[in-house]
C-alpha cells in the first residue's frame, strides 16, 4: 500500500489549481488577438507609414526639409485655429456636460430619466458629420427654412464652434458621469454635519476630487475636435481653416498634390499633438481611478 507523504497531498491541489489559471490566461490573450490586429492595421501600421513618408522624399532618401514646413507661418496657422478651435469647443462642452452629469447623477440611479439621458447622449455624441452640418445650415444657416438665420454662421471660430459643442456635450456627459456618480452621499452629508457650506464641500471636497477627471475629459473633447474633419468639411469647403481640411485638400487637390508628402508632415505634426494630449489624460485618469476604487 502506497503511503502518500504531507508534501505530496500539499502538492497536488496546486498543481491542479495551476493548470485553469494557465489555460485562462491564453484563453484571454487569444481572445485579444483581433483588437490586436484590428489596431495594429488601422492604427500601428497607416501611423508607421505617416512617420516613414513624412522624413522620406520623393527620391526615397530621407528628406527633413518638408518636416521644417511645419514650422512655416502658414502651416503654424492651421495648428492655431485647431488648437483654438478645440480649446474653446472642449471647455464648452466640458462646462455644460459637467452641469447636466450633475443633474443626471443625482438623480433616481435606476430612473427612466437616466436611461433616457444616457441613450440620447450615446447617440448624439456620435452624431456629427455632413448630417450634423446640415441640420445647422437649414436651422440657422443662410437658407434657414425657420428665420433663424445668423449673420456669423460662416465666420470661424464661432459657426463651427457652435455645432462642435453640440457633440462634445454629451460626450462629456458620457464620459464624466462615472466620476460623479463615484461622490459618496457620506461625504457631503460628512461636510454639513461638522458645520460645512455646499460651497465648502465642492471647494475642499468635491472639487479636488474631481478635477483630475474633469480635467482628463477636457482633454479627451480636445482631441476629439482636433480631429474632426467630416463636420467642417461639409460646413466649409473652399477655405481650410483647420489641419484636418488641409490634409484633405492636400489629399484630393492638384495644387496639393504638388508636394507629395504635404499630408504626411501635416499628419505628423497632428500625431504629435494627440499624444501629448492622450498622455495627459492617461495620466489624469489614473489618479482619478485611484479614489473611485
Amino acid at each position: 500500500m502506497a503511503v502518500t507523504t504531507p508534501s505530496e497531498v500539499g502538492a497536488q491541489p496546486v498543481r491542479a489549481g495551476r493548470r485553469p489559471l494557465l489555460s485562462s490566461s491564453r484563453l484571454a490573450w487569444t481572445g485579444t488577438l483581433p483588437f490586436l490586429g484590428y489596431v495594429g492595421v488601422f492604427l500601428l501600421l497607416p501611423t508607421g507609414i505617416v512617420l516613414w513618408d513624412a522624413v522620406h522624399g520623393s527620391s526615397g532618401g530621407f528628406d527633413f526639409g518638408a518636416v521644417s514646413t511645419l514650422w512655416s507661418s502658414s502651416t503654424r496657422s492651421y495648428f492655431v485655429n485647431s488648437a483654438e478651435l478645440s480649446a474653446i469647443t472642449s471647455v464648452l462642452g466640458a462646462v455644460l456636460g459637467a452641469v447636466l452629469s450633475y443633474a443626471v447623477a443625482t438623480g433616481n440611479p435606476e430612473g427612466l430619466i437616466r436611461r433616457l439621458y444616457l441613450a440620447g447622449s450615446g447617440v448624439l455624441a456620435q452624431f456629427g458629420g455632413v448630417t450634423l452640418a446640415f441640420a445647422f445650415l437649414i436651422t440657422i444657416g443662410p437658407t434657414s427654412g425657420l428665420l433663424l438665420h445668423a449673420g456669423w454662421f460662416y465666420d470661424f471660430p464661432q459657426g463651427i464652434g457652435l455645432i462642435y459643442v453640440y457633440f462634445q456635450i454629451p460626450l462629456m456627459v458620457l464620459v464624466f458621469l462615472p466620476a460623479m456618480d463615484g461622490l459618496k452621499a457620506q461625504w457631503r452629508e460628512a461636510t454639513e454635519t461638522l458645520g460645512g457650506s455646499a460651497w465648502q464641500f465642492w471647494r475642499y471636497v468635491g472639487g479636488p476630487l474631481l478635477a483630475p477627471a474633469f480635467l482628463g475629459a477636457v482633454l479627451l473633447l480636445f482631441a476629439n475636435a482636433l480631429s474632426a474633419f467630416a463636420t467642417i468639411a461639409a460646413w466649409e469647403n473652399q477655405i481650410s481653416y483647420v489641419v484636418p481640411q488641409q490634409i484633405g485638400t492636400a489629399l484630393s487637390s492638384e495644387v496639393g498634390l504638388s508636394s507629395v508628402n504635404q499630408a504626411d508632415v501635416l499628419a505628423l505634426g497632428m500625431i504629435a499633438v494627440v499624444a501629448v494630449v492622450m498622455t495627459g489624460y492617461t495620466l489624469l485618469q489614473r489618479r482619478t481611478t485611484r479614489w473611485l476604487r
